[in-house]
C-alpha cells in the first residue's frame, strides 16, 4: 500500500515538473531573446545569446514611455479598484440588510448585468461618454465602476449573509450611526472578500486593452495599450518588442511578491468562510 502511495506521489511530482516547465517555457523564450540582436533571434531562438544586449531594454524603456504608462496603469487600476470596493461593499450591505421587494429587484438587476457582454454596449457607451466629454481617465474609471460593481456586489451580498445582524443592533443601541456601523464594524469583517474582489478587479483592469483603446489617447495610454502601439512600431524588430514586453511584466511580478502574503491570506480566509 505504501509503495503504491509513493508511486502515485512520484507520478504527481513528475507531472508537476512537466507542467512547470511548460508554463515557464514562454517566459524563458521572451527573456532570453530580449537580450539578443535581431540576427541572433532568427539564427537561433532557443539558445542563449552570444552577446547580452542590454541596450535593447534601454531603447524599449524610452520608446515605451514606461514610467508614464506605468503611472497611468497604477493610477487607473488603483482608483478604479478602490472605488469599486467602496461602493460595492456599501451596496452589498444595504441590499443584504434591507429585505424588501425593491432591494430584491435591484439585486436581481445587478446579477443579471453580469451576463451582458461589454461588446453589446460598447458603441452606445462610447458615444454617450464622448458627448459628455468624458473620454479620458476619469470617464474610464467611471466605466470600470459600472462594469465591475455587479460581480463585486454579488460577492459582498453573499458575504453579508455570514455577518450576524446582532452586531448592527448592538452598535445602534450604543449610539453608532449607520455610517460608523458599516465602516468601523462591518467592513473590517469583510476583509477576506474585499481582498478577493480586489484581486479579481486588479487582474481585469490592469490587463484590459479594449476599453482603454476606445477611451484613452496614445499620450495617456496604459501599459497594455502602449504595448499595442509599441508592437505595431516594432513588428519586425523582435529584440526590441520582447525587451518591451519583459519590462511591462516586471511591475506585475513585483506587485505579486510584495502582496503575496495578503493575497494568500485573503483568499484562504474567504474560502474557509
Amino acid at each position: 500500500m505504501k509503495n503504491q502511495e509513493k508511486k502515485s506521489l512520484f507520478s504527481i511530482e513528475i507531472l508537476g515538473i512537466i507542467l512547470g516547465l511548460l508554463w515557464i517555457a514562454p517566459f524563458y523564450l521572451m527573456v532570453v531573446n530580449a537580450f539578443k540582436t535581431k540576427r541572433d533571434i532568427f539564427s537561433g531562438v532557443l539558445g542563449l545569446p552570444g552577446t547580452w544586449e542590454f541596450e535593447n531594454f534601454v531603447q524599449a524603456f524610452i520608446d515605451l514611455s514606461f514610467l508614464k504608462s506605468l503611472f497611468n496603469s497604477v493610477m487607473i487600476t488603483g482608483l478604479s479598484v478602490g472605488i469599486i470596493i467602496i461602493f460595492s461593499s456599501m451596496a452589498g450591505y444595504a441590499l443584504a440588510r434591507n429585505k424588501s421587494k425593491i432591494s430584491g429587484v435591484l439585486f436581481f438587476v445587478f446579477v443579471a448585468a453580469m451576463l451582458i457582454p461589454f461588446q453589446s454596449v460598447m458603441i452606445p457607451l462610447v458615444s454617450m461618454f464622448g458627448q459628455a466629454d468624458m473620454l479620458n481617465a476619469a470617464g474610464l474609471i467611471f466605466m470600470y465602476l459600472g462594469f465591475g460593481c455587479s460581480l463585486s456586489i454579488f460577492l459582498y451580498h453573499g458575504a453579508m449573509t455570514g455577518v450576524s445582524k446582532s452586531l448592527d443592533e448592538a452598535a445602534i443601541i450604543d449610539g453608532a450611526s449607520r455610517f460608523q456601523l458599516f465602516w468601523k464594524i462591518i467592513f473590517p469583517l469583510l476583509k477576506p472578500i474585499s481582498v478577493t474582489v480586489g484581486i479579481l478587479n486588479v487582474i481585469w483592469i490592469w490587463n484590459d486593452y479594449l476599453l482603454p483603446s476606445l477611451v484613452l489617447s496614445e499620450a495617456n495610454a496604459t501599459i497594455p495599450l502602449k504595448m499595442f502601439y509599441f508592437f505595431g512600431q516594432y513588428t519586425k524588430q523582435w529584440h526590441l518588442a520582447l525587451a518591451g514586453l519583459t519590462i511591462a511584466i516586471i511591475p506585475v511580478i513585483f506587485g505579486y511578491f510584495f502582496a503575496q502574503k495578503q493575497i494568500i491570506n485573503g483568499v484562504s480566509e474567504g474560502a474557509v468562510k
